[in-house]
C-alpha cells in the first residue's frame, strides 16, 4: 500500500513516496536526503559560529554593495550562536502532517501616495504579513537560538534621526533605500543627486553591527525595523544578469572563474582566465552544489537567512512588487520630509530592462524540471514566509 508524506527541512522541500520499505527522492535515499538537510543546517550554524563578528566565509567585494570597511566591525564580543544542530525532527514532520495549510493573502495596494483614509489598508496588510511570518517561524524554526549575534544584524543599516533600521536585501530596491536613508540622515539633499558609487562605496551609512551590544539592543527595541523582499526567482535572475551578464571586475574573476572551472567541460583558456561568460545553467549548478567552489553571496542568499526574520521582529515588511506605494506610506508614518518620496530610477545598467516575471520565466526554461524544483526547494522558506505563489506549475 502506498502512502504519501510531504515534509519540509528548513530551506528544503522534500517530497517523498513511501512504497513498502523503500523511499526515494529524485534518486536519493531517505537517509541521504535527511543527512543533506541536517548538513545544510549545520553549515549555517557553523558559519555563524566560526565568524563571531558576523562575517561569512566568502570573498569581500571591495567595489560593490556588500563591501564592509574595517571601521565597521563591532568593538565588542557578543555571545556566540547556539551551535546545536537544527536538523528536522519528528515534531517538524508531525506539524506538517497535522497543521492546516496557510491561506493565500492579498497584498495589492491602490495608491502610491496614500491619504490617511487609505492607511487602514496598509495596517491590515502589515498585520497579515506579520501573522504569517510568526506562524511559519513557529512551525519550522521553533528550535533556533534566541541569541542575537553580530552575524544576525550585519546587513542592517541605521538611521538615527528617524529611528529606522533597514535590512539590506540586494536586488530588492536596496540601492534606492540607501539613498532614502542618506537623505533622512542629512548626508544628501535629494535622492536624485546620489549616484551608484556614492551609495555603495561612500560608506556614509552606519551598520548596526558596528555598535556596542547595549546600543544594538536599544535600537532593536525602540527603532522601526524595516524589511523589503522580492519574489525569489526574480531576485535570483536579477542578480545573475547584473553580476554575470554585465562587465564586473569582482564577480567575474572571483565567482566566474571557479564556476567555469568546475562546471564547464572543455572550457577555453580565455574563459578560465577571465571568468566571463558564466551561463545561467552553470550558475544554478553552483547554487545547488553542496560543495560549492566559492561561498554564498548576499545577492542570492535567501532572505530568511540574510535578515533573520524569525529572530528579529520586523515592524514593517514590504514587497518590491509594490515598493513605491509601500515605501512612501512608511516614510509618511516615520515623519520623513514631505518632499521625500521613494525613487524609482535605475542607474546601474539603465539600458537593460528590469527583471520581470516574463524575463524570469525565460531563464528558467533553460533548466530541467528537476533543477527548477531544486531551486524552488532552495528558496522554499522565502516563498512560504512571504506568501509568494509557486513560480512554476510543475513544482510542488
Amino acid at each position: 500500500m502506498t502512502t504519501r508524506l510531504v515534509w519540509k527541512c528548513v530551506d528544503f522541500l522534500i517530497h517523498v513516496t513511501h512504497e513498502e520499505s523503500r523511499v526515494n527522492f529524485n534518486g536519493l535515499t531517505w537517509q541521504m536526503r535527511e543527512e543533506l538537510c541536517a548538513q545544510h543546517d549545520r553549515n549555517i550554524t557553523d558559519r555563524a559560529a566560526s565568524h563571531p563578528l558576523g562575517r561569512q566565509s566568502r570573498p569581500v567585494d571591495p567595489s560593490a554593495d556588500n563591501f564592509v570597511s574595517a571601521t565597521q566591525f563591532p568593538a565588542f564580543n557578543w555571545n556566540k550562536p547556539n551551535q546545536a544542530s537544527h536538523g528536522v525532527t519528528k515534531r517538524h514532520r508531525k506539524l506538517l502532517k497535522t497543521n492546516a495549510a496557510i491561506r493565500p493573502l492579498s497584498n495589492s495596494s491602490s495608491s502610491s501616495d496614500p491619504t490617511p483614509k487609505s492607511w487602514q489598508h496598509f495596517y491590515r496588510m502589515q498585520k497579515t504579513r506579520h501573522r504569517l511570518i510568526k506562524e511559519v517561524c513557529a512551525k519550522y524554526r521553533s528550535n533556533i537560538s534566541r541569541t542575537i549575534t553580530p552575524h544576525h544584524v550585519s546587513r542592517i543599516y541605521v538611521e538615527d534621526r528617524h529611528k529606522l533600521l533597514y535590512c539590506e536585501v540586494p536586488k530588492a530596491g536596496c540601492s534606492n533605500w540607501k539613498r532614502v536613508l542618506m537623505v533622512l540622515a542629512g548626508v544628501a539633499s535629494s535622492t536624485h543627486k546620489i549616484n551608484h558609487d556614492t551609495v555603495h562605496y561612500g560608506n556614509h551609512l552606519m551598520r548596526l553591527d558596528s555598535l556596542d551590544q547595549h546600543a544594538v539592543s536599544e535600537r532593536l527595541r525602540s527603532y522601526t525595523k524595516v524589511l523589503f523582499i522580492r519574489e525569489p526567482m526574480e531576485r535570483l535572475v536579477s542578480a545573475f544578469r547584473d553580476k554575470f551578464e554585465s562587465p564586473n571586475s569582482y564577480y567575474h574573476p572571483v565567482f566566474g572563474k571557479p564556476i567555469i572551472s568546475k562546471y564547464r567541460v572543455n572550457a577555453s583558456k580565455s574563459a578560465l582566465r577571465t571568468g566571463s561568460g558564466v551561463t545561467f545553467q552553470e550558475f544554478i549548478r553552483y547554487l545547488l552544489d553542496v560543495h560549492r567552489p566559492i561561498g554564498m553571496d548576499i545577492h542570492w542568499e535567501p532572505v530568511s537567512q540574510l535578515c533573520s526574520p524569525c529572530l528579529l521582529d520586523y515592524d514593517f515588511i514590504g514587497k518590491f512588487e509594490t515598493i513605491e506605494e509601500e515605501a512612501n506610506f512608511l516614510l509618511r508614518r516615520v515623519g520623513a520630509p514631505k518632499n521625500l518620496t521613494f525613487p524609482t530610477f535605475k542607474d546601474r545598467n539603465p539600458e537593460a530592462a528590469r527583471t520581470s516575471t516574463h524575463i524570469t520565466q525565460r531563464y528558467f526554461t533553460q533548466l530541467s524540471a528537476s533543477d527548477r524544483q531544486r531551486v524552488y526547494d532552495f528558496y522554499y522558506m522565502d516563498y512560504l514566509m512571504f506568501n509568494y505563489s509557486k513560480p512554476f506549475h510543475d513544482v510542488y
